[in-house]
């Protein structure tokens, strides 16, 4: 399963329900946008020095999944597909929707929009 930005923010502060959803699956995975956007939300927290802590010890637990070839053309044929039915998402959405399809694994997110990706699975908490 992969991690969007609200999963991960929900589990860092200790919602229950991403904990069970986790505890079920065999892989969980963080793509590398997903880490950034964290990280920035992070740098503004008046609880930084905890929420860098906590990713600190929690990241190794996860796989981290970068950008590749296979990704950025997966991508790519996604926001294509997207903006021709007029169901665009956001950009960085789009990268973590290919990431799931590429690794083919659902996506852990309140975000309804990952819905009309074609062959994405969301589960939400």
């Amino acid at each position: 399963m992969i991690l969007d930005t609200n999963a991960l923010s929900a589990f860092a502060d200790g919602e229950a329900g991403v904990g069970e959803v986790l505890r079920r699956q065999a892989r969980a995975a963080i793509p590398v946008i997903v880490l950034g956007e964290f990280r920035y939300g992070i740098a503004q927290s008046k609880h930084r020095p905890a929420y860098e802590a906590w990713l600190e010890a929690q990241l190794p637990d996860f796989d981290v999944l970068t950008v590749t070839e296979e990704t950025a053309v997966a991508y790519a044929a996604l926001r294509i597909a997207l903006k021709r039915s007029g169901r665009p998402i956001p950009a960085n959405d789009a990268w973590i929707a290919a990431l799931a399809l590429q690794h083919r694994l659902p996506v852990l997110s309140r975000d309804e929009h990952f819905d009309v990706v074609p062959g994405l699975e969301r589960e939400s908490w």
